[in-house]
């Protein structure tokens, strides 16, 4: 089985919504089912088709965080240092064409958000900046046409 790379934090964020999935939503699905075929005939009982559904939803995503949470290997960026692009580190960018900063940091797959400033390791972004110093540029293929973007400062936090 692969082995996930993903920092402390993000494994806290899918162990508690797992937790959540188990203790709350599970049960509350189950007693959904139990009203609904209450109701009479199960085969024209909407509301029992949609439980069974939103039951299988849940059940599949358990499955899913269970299978991630026992692949995931926990590394602290904090522990890291240099002045390389690696996973964990934070990265500030500039874009040359708009002269727009940002600040990402590089996390595992499953832990990405952008809006939060949580870069993927598997992105087109994070693919070029991984290994490159401050001071050097990268272009990232995007849809509007190529992206090219300066590296001004790495940390690890």
């Amino acid at each position: 089985m692969p082995k996930f790379p993903m920092t402390a934090p993000g494994l806290k964020r899918l162990e508690e919504e797992l937790r959540h999935l188990k203790a709350e939503e599970r049960p509350a699905a189950i007693r959904a089912i139990a009203e609904a075929r209450t109701h009479g005939d199960l085969s024209e009982n909407a509301e029992y088709h949609a439980a069974r559904e939103r039951q299988s939803f849940i059940e599949g995503r358990i499955a899913e965080l269970e299978e991630i949470v026992a692949s995931v290997e926990v590394i602290d960026p904090s522990t890291l240092s240099g002045d390389t692009v690696k996973f964990g580190a934070t990265v500030q960018l500039v874009d040359e064409e708009t002269e727009k900063e940002a600040t990402y940091q590089i996390v595992g797959v499953h832990e990405a958000d952008i809006k939060l400033g949580r870069l993927s390791i598997s992105s087109p972004l994070a693919k070029a900046l991984i290994g490159k110093k401050p001071g050097d540029t990268v272009s990232v293929p995007a849809p509007s046409g190529d992206r090219t973007y300066e590296i001004l400062g790495v940390r690890f936090a």
